[in-house]
């Protein structure tokens, strides 16, 4: 058991206006190498935000100051044991390659939501997205400059280290 340094911001990597199942998710993440999955023993984000604004609980936590083993989720190699990963559905354009912020006006609202009252309970944690920590575009936006425009640069402004 680690204490908790970050909560980090993803995107499914889906094409715009396509819905995600938390099924689909899991099967993505847990089902069988030769079935397409990964073949993780669990899904990589703690919460998802839908298209509509939803928030789904995909893994339980406590909702403490300590990451337990049973909390950990597969979001980024080297950071799972201190971090909380949330994921948004969306995160590329039509035509399924191009990497593009496509958080609806229901997505921003949820996540900015969830992200100050999940700062409030945690005011250690360092706001991140993944391609702070891995060579991707995921989450499709920068998460220091969309907390700057909502005035908490604070929690985004991190020397990122596992």
């Amino acid at each position: 058991m680690k204490r908790l340094k970050y909560l980090m911001i993803h995107c499914t990597a889906t094409p715009e206006g396509r819905e995600v199942s938390s099924d689909e998710l899991r099967c993505w993440h847990t089902g069988p190498v030769n079935k397409g999955g990964r073949g993780w023993r669990q899904v990589g984000y703690t919460d998802m935000i839908h298209t509509d604004g939803s928030v789904e609980r995909l893994v339980w936590n406590n909702g403490d100051d300590w990451v337990d083993s049973c909390e950990i989720t597969n979001g980024a190699v080297g950071y799972n044991g201190v971090t909380r990963h949330i994921v948004y559905v969306g995160g590329l354009a039509a035509d399924c390659r191009t990497p593009r912020d496509t958080r609806t006006a229901a997505q921003l609202a949820a996540m900015e939501k969830y992200v100050r009252e999940f700062v409030a309970r945690h005011p250690q944690v360092k706001v991140i997205g993944h391609n702070q920590v891995a060579a991707k575009a995921c989450p499709s936006f920068s998460v220091p400059d969309w907390l700057k425009s909502l005035k908490m640069e604070n929690y985004g402004t991190v020397q990122v280290d596992g």
